[in-house]
């Protein structure tokens, strides 16, 4: 049987008293895409973080294609973060550059690729996601928020990364452009035939990207499985959030993570 593409066993991090991850394990398939749900201060962005290695567990193993990252040497590290994609909740555009120069800003920096190769990868990405050449020549600044996060979307493929992830990628955006980037996502991860991992407290969103869902709690995976069997969790914690509702066992958290 062959590994995941991502293990996590027993995965742990505090933040001084505060426990944050409690004994995570997960397995997320190759090519499948995964939604961590769950409200904000409960850990998903620390999870992420450990995941992508810009955090260290205090416990645990994070195993990437069978290979175990968690104490790997900065070269190593390089090597295993080339099958990486991001796309960052804010955009994170570099304002300064145009369009086609923030999608072709890894190949250039990370591969050492000539700017003008550089260049033609980047249209062709930002085609992908709907964007025509004319858009690569502008500047973030002048772009509507949708537009940007279709750019973003852009430049997370554009090194046709093994692993992508999504960090609320809905955040911002209204209903009908907010469909449009998961339907974006789906179609940008299936052609690449990539695993995603995706952080979200928007269920429409959860719901249209995902194969399974998992949520977070209190430090805690409480729940996960197919996108379908969400709705039949028989969890109280799950139902109170997947419908939005003030009451039950959910209490708000003071504190963000």
């Amino acid at each position: 049987m062959a590994p995941s593409k991502i293990s996590l066993r027993g995965v742990t991090k505090s933040f001084g008293s505060k426990k944050v991850l409690q004994g995570i394990d997960l397995d997320v398939a190759h090519a499948e895409s995964m939604v961590i749900i769950g409200g904000s201060g409960t850990g998903k962005s620390v999870l992420l973080k450990c995941i992508l290695g810009l955090m260290r567990p205090d416990l645990g193993s994070i195993a990437i294609d069978g290979e175990e990252t968690t104490k790997l040497s900065d070269n190593a590290r390089q090597r295993v973060m080339r099958k990486f994609g991001m796309l960052f909740q804010g955009g994170a555009l570099f304002d300064s550059l145009r369009v086609w120069e923030n999608v072709a800003f890894g190949p250039i920096q990370s591969d050492g690729m000539a700017p003008a190769k550089a260049r033609d990868v980047a249209i062709a990405k930002l085609g992908a996601v709907g964007l025509g050449p004319e858009i690569g020549e502008l500047f973030p600044s002048e772009l509507s928020g949708g537009m940007q996060k279709r750019v973003a979307l852009a430049r997370a493929i554009a090194r046709e990364p093994e692993i992508i992830f999504f960090d609320e990628p809905t955040t911002g955006l209204d209903p009908i452009m907010a469909d449009v980037i998961n339907d974006l996502i789906v179609k940008c991860v299936s052609d690449l035939g990539a695993t995603a991992v995706s952080i979200t407290h928007d269920m429409a969103s959860a719901r249209k990207i995902g194969h399974r869902i998992a949520m977070l709690y209190e430090g805690q995976l409480i729940w996960q499985g197919p996108v379908a069997d969400i709705d039949r969790s028989g969890n109280a914690h799950v139902e109170q959030f997947i419908h939005g509702r003030a009451e039950g066992p959910i209490r708000m958290q003071v504190r963000r993570l």
